[in-house]
């Protein structure tokens, strides 16, 4: 009788039954979400050489401390393990307080952001636009002359960045005859792709009658044209983009990663995958107003603008998304809660979090294999147990 590998000991189930079909279900996605480059095509992003991260910091006592994010108070460790944390960072005034992982994902192992991607991404737009490479009000044309005829044919750089472009496509994460299975067929992460890339899938999309502007709709094939769009006004690829203006001046430790499509056309909007220290570093640089190590990355005026005084209200407000945050706006792919604590956050399916609290100067990067990609009420509890955890720090 032959006994269990010690990869299935540890997750649960064989390497072999991981497939392209099934890599973000439960529990397949334990392991996946933290090895994204054996099942997709991938991009490197490499760190400096020579840095080394600093040994894990473990949270102690705080682990064992009672918070009340929903009918009964349990531990800060007990509501790790039922919102599927697979990792969790986190910081105060820059320096790390705690780091807690799962018992499938060891310290310092990259593990997939999903839609914190286009966040970084939007990051990067800032740093072109201070260097008078990238006009976020521009026309989409000035970059990307073939989007005639498109959606966004008629559309601004700062609709793409805002989320209010009036796109005819829905997230329809579980249907598999929908346009977004096809657009994740274009993406490499179904199986059956190869036959359309991602640019040519994006540019087949139409608009609605509504016009650009009114309305915040998260359609993630907006942030892979930011991509496209950042590529084209700076003449790089986007990988050497990250690293060149985000990654060494960040002074992340560890190599990202960002999944690619047939033509090398990098996934934008939902493919970057970090370590959980390097995360919460990117959120540490937004809370320093765009500077780390002392050094300027983002303009402090795009930092604010992003943060807390751009965005709309009036178009988060037709948005579907207003339960999670009732007077929040979204800004350069980035969500403003709107709660006195001034808080703003990135936000990945399947329970990728990055959440900066200005107030307590806390960042907290939080990485998650959650059964489901969107659990609109366990959102709410993940964001009632941050500024219960920044409070307690």
């Amino acid at each position: 009788m032959t006994g269990k590998t010690a990869f299935e000991t540890r997750y649960g189930f064989p390497r072999n039954e991981v497939l392209l079909s099934n890599w973000r279900v439960n529990p397949f996605n334990r392991w996946s979400f933290q090895n994204l480059g054996e099942l997709v095509p991938t991009a490197r992003v490499a760190a400096a050489s020579g840095g080394a991260e600093a040994p894990a910091r473990d949270f102690g006592v705080l682990l064992g401390e009672k918070v009340s994010v929903a009918s009964a108070p349990e531990t800060v460790a007990d509501f790790l393990v039922r919102s599927s944390t697979d990792a969790l960072t986190v910081m105060k005034g820059g320096k790390v307080i705690g780091d807690w992982f799962a018992p499938h994902m060891d310290f310092g192992a990259r593990h997939i952001i999903f839609s914190i991607s286009k966040s970084v991404t939007a990051i990067i737009a800032g740093i072109l636009e201070g260097e008078g490479v990238f006009d976020p009000e521009a026309p989409v044309t000035t970059y990307i002359p073939e989007a005639t005829g498109s959606a966004y044919g008629d559309a601004s750089c700062r609709h793409v960045l805002d989320m209010s472009v009036s796109l005819d496509f829905e997230e329809a994460y579980l249907d598999p005859e929908s346009a977004f299975a096809r657009y994740r067929r274009a993406t490499l992460w179904n199986p059956g792709g190869g036959t359309e890339s991602l640019r040519e899938f994006i540019l087949t999309l139409q608009r609605l009658a509504e016009p650009h502007g009114q309305t915040f709709r998260y359609r993630s094939p907006n942030s892979d044209l930011l991509g496209l769009l950042l590529e084209r006004a700076s003449g790089q690829r986007f990988p050497d983009l990250m690293r060149e203006k985000l990654w060494l001046p960040l002074g992340a430790v560890s190599e990202a990663s960002i999944g690619v499509d047939m033509e090398g056309t990098a996934r934008t909007a939902g493919g970057i995958s970090v370590t959980p220290r390097d995360l919460a570093r990117v959120g540490e640089m937004m809370r320093q107003g765009g500077t780390a190590n002392g050094r300027r990355i983002v303009s402090e005026t795009w930092v604010r603008d992003t943060t807390s005084t751009g965005g709309s209200t009036e178009a988060w407000q037709r948005g579907a998304m207003l339960p999670l945050f009732p007077k929040g706006r979204y800004r350069n792919k980035w969500y403003q809660t709107g709660h006195e604590n001034g808080a703003y956050c990135g936000i990945g399916i399947h329970g990728q979090w990055l959440y900066i609290d200005p107030r307590t100067e806390v960042v907290i990067s939080k990485m998650s294999s959650q059964p489901e990609p969107v659990d609109d009420s366990l959102d709410l509890e993940i964001v009632a147990f941050f500024e219960a955890l920044s409070r307690m720090i």
